[in-house]
C-alpha cells in the first residue's frame, strides 16, 4: 500500500502550541478503508459506473445518466429547449367538456358530451376506467387531483349537482347556488371555486362561487359574463380564466385573488372553448375556436402571453390537465368528437432521453 504518514498531538504546550509527533509507517491493506484510497488504478469487472434500474427513476437530477434494462438503453436527464407535443394513449370515449383533474401523469376526465357518466384515468401512458358519475353531462367546472376531483354544475340538463370523487368512486357534495353549465373550475376538491357559465339558453353570468368542501358560497363576479368551460385553472385564491365564449372578447384574461377579478395580459391569438393548464402565474392555454378550431398554444407568466409549440389536432371544448411545462389535452371537437390525447414538455423541463449511436 505504501507509506503513509499522520501527526498526532502528543500534548499541547504552555504557550497554546500543539507539539505534535510525525508518525511513520506502513499499514497492511487489509487494514485500510478502501473510502480512504484516493488513485484508483483499476476497477473490478463486477462494479457498474452508472446506475442500472428497470425504471427511468423520476424524479432524476439534471445531469443524472442511467442504463434502463428493461429497455436496454442508456439514458441522461436533459433540460428541453423549446416546448413540444407528443401524442399520448387515446381515451376509450370520443367526446367534448369533460371534467377534468390531475396532473399529466395522473389525470383525471369525467362526463363530456354527448352526456355520460364515465370517468377515464390517465397514468402518463393510456386511459382506464374509474367510477361514474351519478349525473350524466358535460360541460362540466372540474378541480382537484385524479384521487381527489370534483365536479361541479354541467348539463344536461343544466344541474347545481356537485360530486366528490375518491380515486374509485364519486359521492354527492353541496349543491351550487346556480345550476348552471359552461363553467371553470379551478382549485382543490375543498377548495375550489366555479366562475362564468350559463344558466339557461341565452343567459351568461360572470358570477363565481368558491367551495370549502362541504358548501358554495359568492365570491366575487367575472368582469363581463361569459361561458367558461375549461378555460380557468390555478387555485381558489390564485385563479386564472381567459378564451371567454362567441359573444365576448376571447383573448381577454381574468386573475382572481380570492375575492376579485382584475384584468391580466391579453392572448396573442383570441379564441373560445379552449383548455388551461397550471397556475396564475405559469399557465398554458391551448386549443380553442377562433373560429376555426386551433391547435395554438401560448405560455402566461403572470404578466404577457408568448406563443409556443401548437398541438397536432386543431380543437375546441377540449380539457386539460397539469403544469406550464407538463400539460394534458384530451377530447374536443375537430369536428368530430375526438378521443386523441396530446402530451407537452414545455421550454426549461426537465425530460429523461434516450443515448444513441450517432
Amino acid at each position: 500500500m505504501g507509506t503513509i504518514t499522520r501527526g498526532f498531538a502528543n500534548k499541547i504546550l504552555g504557550n497554546g502550541e500543539i507539539d505534535a509527533t510525525g508518525l511513520t509507517g506502513s499499514i497492511p491493506a487489509s487494514n485500510v478503508d478502501n473510502t480512504s484510497v484516493t488513485n484508483i488504478t483499476s476497477l473490478p469487472s463486477s462494479l457498474e459506473v452508472i446506475e442500472s434500474t428497470a425504471s427511468d427513476p423520476s424524479p432524476a437530477a439534471t445531469g443524472t445518466v442511467w442504463y434502463n434494462s428493461t429497455t436496454a438503453t442508456v439514458k441522461y436527464q436533459s433540460v428541453t429547449t423549446s416546448g413540444a407535443w407528443a401524442s399520448g394513449g387515446n381515451m376509450a370515449n370520443a367526446t367534448a367538456t369533460r371534467g377534468q383533474a390531475g396532473t399529466q401523469t395522473a389525470a383525471a376526465g369525467f362526463g363530456g358530451e354527448p352526456a355520460i357518466t364515465a370517468t377515464e384515468e390517465y397514468d402518463g401512458t393510456s386511459w382506464t376506467s374509474g367510477g361514474s358519475l351519478a349525473n350524466a353531462r358535460g360541460n362540466i367546472g372540474g378541480a382537484g387531483t385524479q384521487t381527489s376531483a370534483l365536479a361541479a354544475g354541467g348539463g344536461l340538463p343544466t344541474t347545481s349537482s356537485t360530486e366528490e370523487y375518491d380515486g374509485t368512486s364519486w359521492t354527492s357534495g353541496g349543491n351550487m347556488a346556480s345550476a348552471r353549465k359552461q363553467l371553470g373550475g379551478a382549485g382543490t376538491q375543498t377548495a375550489a371555486l366555479g366562475c362564468g357559465g350559463e344558466l339557461a339558453p341565452g343567459s351568461v353570468v360572470g358570477a363565481t362561487e368558491e367551495y370549502d368542501g362541504t358548501s358554495w358560497t359568492s365570491g366575487g363576479s367575472l368582469p363581463v359574463a361569459t361561458r367558461v368551460i375549461n378555460s380557468a385553472c390555478g387555485t381558489q385564491t390564485a385563479a386564472l380564466q381567459t378564451m371567454g365564449d362567441s359573444t365576448n372578447p376571447k383573448g381577454v384574461t381574468n386573475e382572481y385573488d380570492g375575492t376579485s377579478w382584475t384584468a391580466g395580459g391579453t392572448m396573442n391569438t383570441a379564441r373560445a372553448y379552449g383548455a388551461v393548464a397550471g397556475t396564475q402565474t405559469l399557465a398554458l392555454a391551448f386549443g380553442g375556436s377562433i373560429p376555426p378550431n386551433t391547435a395554438a398554444t401560448e405560455a402566461y407568466n403572470g404578466t404577457s402571453w408568448t406563443t409556443d409549440t401548437s398541438m397536432a389536432t386543431a380543437r375546441s371544448q377540449l380539457s386539460g390537465a397539469g403544469t406550464q411545462t407538463s400539460a394534458l389535452a384530451f377530447g374536443g371537437y375537430t369536428p368530430p368528437l375526438t378521443a386523441a390525447t396530446e402530451e407537452f414538455t414545455g421550454a426549461g423541463a426537465s425530460v429523461a432521453k434516450t443515448v444513441t449511436a450517432s
